[in-house]
């Protein structure tokens, strides 16, 4: 019998669990401390749920089945979209601001690289219902504090803000129809994932014309 671990994946004897279990409690106590409270979700999902968000190539970096029903099911990449069905299933019960996060198993099946495991753990503080930018700069002050508490500073970290209103703005100058947004987006997301003649090439399918692709991915360049 093979005594190690699925490929991708890794046991937590009681020193390492230690050492995981002070990092998660990290996690919730910056969490709390921001007045989130936290939820979870099934590990398992409808495959549906993540090709609706990424695209039909998502299903290619995904543990996906067909169940004995003849679903088709994933156990979950991430954690987001399990939070957006929640909050769609609670309708207007939903007391508004939602301040809620979560520290979930996900599962990938890609490529491996060194520190990027197929299993891993994901930390998710949401805020809805805030029009502005607080939310934002909420979310911002929480994970400094976290770095804060763990002797992380600017001389080890930098923190990436992005905007959709900056893709938007770029759309609108260069007369790209507003229902093409949504299919840029899933585009633009996979910018750091991808090579930029992958980019390109996915945003031309979209007919999106030479000029307004250079200036998405100029804007998605910039640096402050």
């Amino acid at each position: 019998i093979d005594l190690q671990p699925p490929k991708g994946t890794r046991d937590f004897p009681p020193e390492e669990m230690r050492v995981r279990n002070w990092l998660f409690g990290h996690f919730r106590d910056v969490a709390r401390s921001f007045g989130f409270d936290e939820f979870d979700a099934p590990v398992l999902e409808t495959e549906e749920l993540y090709v609706r968000k990424a695209g039909e190539e998502i299903t290619t970096q995904l543990y996906n089945f067909e169940d004995k029903g003849n679903r088709r099911v994933a156990l979950r990449p991430e954690l987001t979209p399990s939070f957006a069905r929640l909050i769609m299933q609670q309708g207007k019960s939903l007391a508004l601001p939602a301040k809620w996060f979560a520290v979930g198993q996900c599962w990938r099946y890609e490529r491996m690289t060194r520190g990027r495991r197929r299993e891993h753990y994901q930390w998710n503080m949401d805020i809805v219902g805030v029009e502005g930018v607080e939310a934002e700069a909420e979310l911002l002050a929480a994970i400094t504090d976290f770095f804060t508490r763990l002797g992380i500073t600017a001389a080890d970290v930098g923190i990436k803000v992005s905007s959709r209103k900056v893709l938007q703005a770029v759309l609108e100058r260069f007369d790209v129809p507003e229902e093409s947004f949504a299919p840029v987006c899933v585009v633009v997301d996979k910018i750091e994932k991808l090579p930029r003649e992958k980019i390109v090439e996915e945003l031309a399918e979209l007919n999106v014309d030479q000029a307004a692709i250079d200036g998405i991915l100029d804007a998605m360049a910039m640096r402050s």
